[in-house]
């Protein structure tokens, strides 16, 4: 097993708890991103409203992809086939 492998069988019990409070928590996360949107947008009096946007878009999105690991959209992974390959 590599550095890399022994890294992320680390990581997976982490991975899983934030992704549980993600689930939990989503939606008061995401009402304190709005409310901190809000906040620096007016403390600079609108001069960066497109960034913040788009920012506290990305910052929901990433949470989404957190909450929702399990949808089948984990990028890369495919469903095995139904029937296996001949035998050769």
């Amino acid at each position: 097993m590599g550095l890399l492998d022994n890294l992320k069988a680390k990581l997976s019990p982490a991975k899983d708890k934030v992704s549980g409070l993600a689930q939990q928590h989503g939606d008061k996360v995401q009402h304190g991103l709005d409310k901190a949107a809000k906040v620096v947008d007016e403390k600079t009096k609108g001069k960066y409203s497109d960034k913040i946007q788009t920012g506290t878009g990305k910052a929901k999105n990433a949470m989404d992809r957190l909450a929702h690991k399990d949808d089948g959209t984990d990028g890369g992974t495919t469903t095995p086939p139904s029937t296996p390959p001949p035998a050769s």
